[in-house]
């Protein structure tokens, strides 16, 4: 037998490893989960939907200005759309960057680069003009045509790098022979910025973006938001009603839907924590099953949620054809 010392240690190694939970799948509640179909973004999926489309018939991507407060879906929205295009079509490569992280020229192609090839290019030894480079040959290569989201584009404002990025992108043509304008999705938070008025003549004169507007959720927006993640993400009977409730309307108060997404995660992990788990769910992974009288999150009354087909959601969108 082990000493006492290293049982301690090996108990408490496993305190880590601890593999019983009460979520079917924990990334569902993750800010940068997309979901396959977006609730009350219906007319916002159309309408980018719409941008992208001539880039299906030889053409470019038109551009965009995706403005909202913080939680309202822009990022979800933007990389739902680019998740369709990489299904639908090869004509159009999507790059995401997010700016707040990258804020300087290198460090934005270095995404691009990425997203496009599917690795990163050397930390070191490779000039930004051969990551460009780079970046054409592979368009040229798969004839087809760049999509950048530019994610909390207002960074590279304050970065002093905004102007030079969307100049390069948008002109990236000129340089190489048989390569089509890119498109630019601009996205911001902040409300005080105009991204079309921050871009200088020389920019303005090519960016023509369409702004797309997202509004807060409502009260019974987040509601049903929520309702469809924890579907998702938790096993039957976790989630009683009326805390769903309580949670979509502090969430609404603060005009946040990942508000309520990060309750949702602490409050499951909380009632992990007291409950103990036990029991293995069909798919294999260790959970608490609870009994039809169970008191499931809160010691309250055990309330369901109604199936999933009562909350309504949107379809798939033909780029080819009409939404």
């Amino acid at each position: 037998m082990l000493p006492l010392p290293d049982r301690i240690c090996m108990r408490q190694k496993d305190i880590l490893r601890h593999d019983q939970t009460l979520f079917r799948d924990p990334e569902v509640f993750n800010p940068t989960f997309v979901p396959e179909h977006l609730h009350h973004r219906d007319a916002h999926v159309r309408e980018l939907a719409f941008l992208v489309r001539p880039a299906l018939q030889g053409g470019s991507p038109r551009n965009a200005i995706l403005r909202g407060p913080p939680g309202t879906g822009k990022t979800t929205t933007a990389r739902h759309i680019f998740a369709l295009i990489a299904e639908e079509t090869g004509q159009v490569l999507p790059a995401y960057v997010n700016c707040r992280q990258n804020q300087s020229s290198a460090a934005v192609y270095r995404c691009i680069f990425e997203e496009i090839y599917g690795y990163a290019p050397p930390a070191t030894g490779r000039h930004l003009d051969d990551i460009r480079a780079a970046i054409v040959a592979r368009l040229k290569e798969k004839n087809a045509c760049l999509l950048v989201c530019l994610d909390d584009a207002n960074y590279l404002v304050a970065a002093g790098t905004y102007n030079l990025l969307l100049y390069q992108l948008l002109r990236l043509y000129e340089g190489w022979d048989g390569v089509r304008c890119a498109g630019v999705f601009a996205v911001t938070s902040d409300l005080a910025i105009n991204l079309y008025a921050e871009a200088d003549r020389p920019v303005q004169s090519v960016f023509h973006p369409t702004e797309v507007f997202f509004s807060p959720y409502t009260k019974a927006e987040i509601r049903e938001i929520l309702a469809d993640r924890v579907r998702q993400g938790l096993y039957p009977g976790m989630m009683p009603a009326p805390l769903l409730y309580r949670i979509a309307g502090i969430a609404a108060d603060e005009r946040d839907i990942r508000v309520g997404l990060d309750l949702i995660g602490v409050a499951v992990m909380q009632a992990g924590r007291r409950r103990g788990c036990g029991g293995r769910s069909p798919d294999g992974h260790r959970a608490v099953t609870p009994d039809p009288d169970s008191r499931a999150l809160t010691g309250g009354t055990h309330t369901s949620l109604p199936d999933r087909g009562a909350v309504p959601g949107e379809g798939r969108y033909d780029f080819r054809g009409g939404l």
